[in-house]
């Protein structure tokens, strides 16, 4: 189950905790948008241990920075072990899933193409 939690505030010039922003829901993943543009966006997850997202694609290239936990990311049929601290970009139109194999926060920059 996918729970979009609200909006934030306006962070603008105020330091904060990225893995503070988004908490666990048990069997769930949720998600927090931090910066929502048309140029792009910046969300927060987090899921629980063994969920994830089914594979799709995106139009833009987009990368994830793993905050917390562990993640077995699939690009394009590839199987890639992400930790706390590893980043890895995602290309365009290449098919892309997750599952969570503990506790998982991360966050995904997207940038549009224009």
């Amino acid at each position: 189950m996918m729970i979009m939690a609200e909006k934030s505030a306006d962070m603008k010039g105020k330091a904060v905790k990225l893995k503070g922003l988004v908490e666990y829901q048990k069997g769930s993943v949720v998600s927090r948008t931090v910066i929502d543009k048309k140029t792009g966006t910046v969300t927060l997850f987090a899921f629980d241990e063994g969920e994830g997202l089914s594979e799709h694609t995106a139009p833009y290239d987009a990368m994830v920075v793993d905050l917390e936990g562990i993640v077995d990311m699939k690009i394009a049929g590839a199987s890639n072990h992400l930790e706390e601290g590893d980043v890895i970009i995602m290309p365009a139109n290449k098919p892309h899933a997750l599952k969570a194999l503990t506790k998982f926060k991360m966050m995904l920059v997207m940038i549009k193409a224009t």
